[in-house]
């Protein structure tokens, strides 16, 4: 039932393990130029337990790029087999560098996640993420192997040839972002198939925060189980937290993560079940460990045990980042809000935009949702009828009247890899 020991370790058990890892993780941190000034008045003989990771300094991604390429590392730099990076589209990128051994650790995690969904070593594989310098690929593909199945770096784009590979190989378990789950599972009846009979059971996704919603309309859609995960570069990449077959909030794997959750303003720690901002340290990173990195990622810790057993606490789903809050008319709105009241209309297609943009002084909000093809019909009642109960069913989720524009399925322009949802025209009209 379980591919590890570590995933069913008694609390005591595990916050001992935690302690004792907490402790060498910032002996070898303090061996980077970067943590052995941070921490230069730290003793890690101080951390008697896992509690205690609250004596320790933040670590933020202007400290990462403050550090680029090497002020992070902990070993010499011939011990080093990879390395991932963000993309650096808006300044200096994050790079992340990892030993042998840590790509041996990061596998492991993978496959024990893989397992927790139900993946077996008799599973054959599709992952159509990008490679490349993005994590998830690798890190699904090299969990993948290490769980034993038969794996298909499919990649990323080219859905006919997606369709053959997955029919002609019976493939049973995919990896993709959920986005591209929307726009593939109409493109394989464009192409005269039907989901149901295809071979797959299982999707992973990730990589972009989505609703509740939006996972069980892939598994209508595509007639499949869909597992939701979450990782970060930062932390090795995907595998850092993962549903199980319950599908009942994404376990950590606290053997090798501690995982916190704080206020963003004040940088303490919220009551359980509150939301707040993800903060993760590394456990068992030996090349580039990081301690309390802040992921501004929001979520909460969810009460209660899982019925699967493992003994991991378990996050929410993410519900969006303490930086992608918009604020309009005084209203704090989240992109994940918007997206959650689309996907609960069964007249809506896969796709949509939230933009802004300013209005004499005034700045405004205008979401372009893309209709299903039977609903966008010629009928100028009918849709404006639609119009308006898209508005109110947005109004009443985050309290702003968007305008709504209705655009025909699969008109929106879908960005290379991560979904963008969000345009700031404000300065560019």
């Amino acid at each position: 039932m379980y591919f590890d020991p570590a995933e069913t370790l008694a609390r005591p058990e595990l916050e001992k393990l935690q302690a004792e890892r907490l402790r060498a993780v910032v002996k070898n941190a303090m061996t980077s130029p970067f943590y052995a000034e941070r921490l230069k008045d730290f003793d890690p003989e101080d951390i008697r337990t896992a509690a205690d990771i609250t004596n320790l300094p933040f670590t933020t991604k202007d400290d990462l790029r403050g550090q680029y390429p090497y002020g992070l590392l902990t070993r010499p730099l011939d011990e080093f087999v990879r390395l991932h990076a963000s993309s650096g589209t808006t300044g200096t990128p994050t790079a992340i560098l990892y030993t042998q051994k840590d790509l041996d650790t990061w596998a492991e995690l993978m496959a024990r996640s893989m397992y927790a969904v139900g993946i077996r070593r008799s599973d054959v594989l599709q992952n159509l993420s990008g490679y490349g310098l993005f994590t998830g690929g690798l890190g699904i593909h090299y969990g993948s192997e290490r769980l034993g199945c038969l794996t298909i770096p499919a990649g990323a784009g080219n859905t006919k040839r997606q369709i053959k590979l997955i029919r002609d190989f019976n493939v049973t378990a995919m990896h993709i972002i959920p986005s591209f789950a929307l726009y593939f599972a109409a493109k394989v009846r464009e192409e005269g198939y039907e989901p149901e009979d295809m071979p797959w059971k299982i999707a992973l996704i990730g990589a972009e925060p989505h609703t509740e919603e939006t996972r069980r309309r892939i598994e209508e859609m595509l007639h499949l189980k869909a597992y939701n995960s979450y990782g970060l570069s930062e932390m090795n990449g995907p595998g850092v937290a993962f549903e199980c077959t319950e599908q009942n909030g994404m376990h950590v794997w606290e053997d090798s993560y501690i995982a916190e959750i704080i206020d963003p303003a004040t940088g303490e720690h919220v009551p359980e079940g509150e939301i707040g901002e993800l903060v993760m340290t590394t456990l068992t990173r030996e090349g580039m460990p990081i301690i309390r990195y802040r992921t501004r990622d929001l979520t909460r810790f969810l009460p209660g045990e899982c019925p699967c057993g493992r003994t991991g606490r378990r996050i929410d789903r993410i519900a969006g980042r303490a930086d992608d809050m918009l604020i309009l008319k005084g209203v704090n709105i989240y992109p994940m809000q918007i997206e959650q009241a689309l996907m609960s209309m069964p007249e809506v297609g896969q796709n949509y935009l939230i933009e802004l943009f300013r209005e004499g002084y005034m700045d405004q909000l205008r979401v372009k949702v893309e209709i299903k093809d039977e609903y966008f019909v010629e009928d100028m009642r009918a849709l404006q009828g639609l119009q308006k109960r898209i508005a109110a069913r947005l109004c009443d989720e985050i309290l702003v009247t968007p305008r709504v524009e209705l655009v025909m399925h699969d008109s929106i322009p879908k960005a290379p890899g991560k979904a963008v949802r969000v345009m700031d025209l404000r300065d560019k009209e």
